[in-house]
């Protein structure tokens, strides 16, 4: 079979391969989801195949079994106490009147309105009041959150299926931790199994540091901005949920912790907007803003640098530049898989293209954060 015949072939190949993996897109990310748990809960059954009861150690089934419920048990109860905060909050603010408002901002809204259009911010025969009202509008929409509920809702059945397919896989491959090796081994080309072997083994290690790290610098930003805002004067409650959301938000580079600290800043305002401007709703909104603004500092400053280069070993800048080209072509999901994907991708490349010289200058930390 000459040279043309072979690249015709593995094109072939590569196209049908392509199209079954859309085709059966949703169940490749069931397997994708639950390799990921099965990931993250690696440590807790490793620790509780070390137990002895009565001489006896746990069988992997069991060990599987309390992994997994554990994993959700963590889960449901995080949601159950979220959920419930979240929908109080939105309620309370679509309560809110927009003209109220704006009427209470009122002897703030010429100087607003003036260094808005001094900057560009807003078009000169633009009124800031008008503008106010339509955004403030949209942010505070109730019926959005109602209906996304009521969707929801709608699609029980299916978010059934889904998290008992996941639950179901996670659990195999929790008991069998080389069950999901063996499946991607299978489809391996012959002569590629051992390259494909060690670049699973290190892509789990540095997954569940990066996903560990990435838990972790939630539950900081979190905590952090509770703290925060509760000494600054932001109800107990309210703090909670604002914290909730700008840790949750934060996991989206870059834009995710503006989009918190907007959100904060709109629950700041529109539940203090009957205190005076001057004395209490103005300085209290820049206190929220130094909190967000320090929150942010530590997370650029220590977290990031820790989770980023610890966990995954790369440089800021690489982390920076694959978060731009990530954002442009797929937005804000692009960027949330942007750092576990190039993870992925750096590994495939060590073993498998290290002979080329711009490979080894990307992969060359790989060799040394992992001895």
């Amino acid at each position: 079979m000459n040279r043309i015949s072979r690249y015709i072939i593995g094109g072939v190949i590569l196209a049908i391969v392509v199209f079954l993996c859309w085709y059966f897109s949703s169940i490749i990310a069931y397997i994708a989801v639950a390799a990921v748990i099965s990931f993250l809960g690696r440590p807790l059954i490793d620790r509780l195949r070390q137990l002895q009861i009565r001489g006896r150690h746990l069988s992997d089934g069991v060990c599987a079994a309390i992994t997994l419920v554990c994993i959700w048990c963590v889960s449901i109860v995080f949601f159950c106490t979220v959920i419930p905060l979240v929908i109080h909050e939105f309620r309370a603010l679509g309560d809110v009147s927009i003209m109220g408002v704006v009427d209470r901002l009122n002897e703030a809204l010429p100087k607003l309105e003036t260094n808005l259009k001094y900057f560009g911010i807003l078009d000169t025969d633009e009124n800031v009041k008008e503008y106010l009202e339509e955004n403030l509008s949209s942010v505070l929409n109730i019926n959005q959150l109602e209906d996304v509920f009521g969707s929801l809702a709608g699609t029980v059945s299916g978010i059934f299926i889904t998290l008992f397919s996941i639950s179901f896989i996670s659990f195999f491959f929790l008991k069998d931790s080389k069950l999901f090796y063996r499946m991607i081994l299978v489809i391996t080309p012959s002569g590629y199994e051992d390259g494909v072997a060690n670049a699973l083994n290190s892509i789990q290690r540095l997954l569940v540091r990066y996903f560990i790290g990435i838990t972790l610098e939630v539950i900081i930003v979190m905590v952090l901005n509770i703290l925060g805002l509760s000494i600054v004067g932001i109800a107990f409650t309210h703090a909670v949920v604002i914290g909730l959301i700008t840790g949750i938000m934060n996991v989206v580079p870059y834009l995710g912790p503006l989009i918190g600290a907007v959100f904060g800043l709109v629950i700041g305002l529109v539940t203090h907007i009957d205190m005076d401007f001057n004395t209490v709703l103005l300085p209290l909104l820049i206190y929220m803003t130094i909190v967000f603004c320090v929150t942010q500092l530590i997370d650029n400053i220590v977290l990031q640098p820790l989770i980023y280069g610890n966990s995954v070993y790369a440089h800021p800048l690489e982390i920076f530049l694959v978060l731009l080209v990530a954002g442009n072509l797929a937005g804000i999901l692009g960027m949330i898989l942007a750092i576990p994907g190039y993870t992925v991708l750096r590994v495939i490349l060590r073993e498998f293209f290290n002979k080329y010289k711009l490979v080894k200058s990307l992969t060359r930390s790989l060799d040394g954060g992992e001895k």
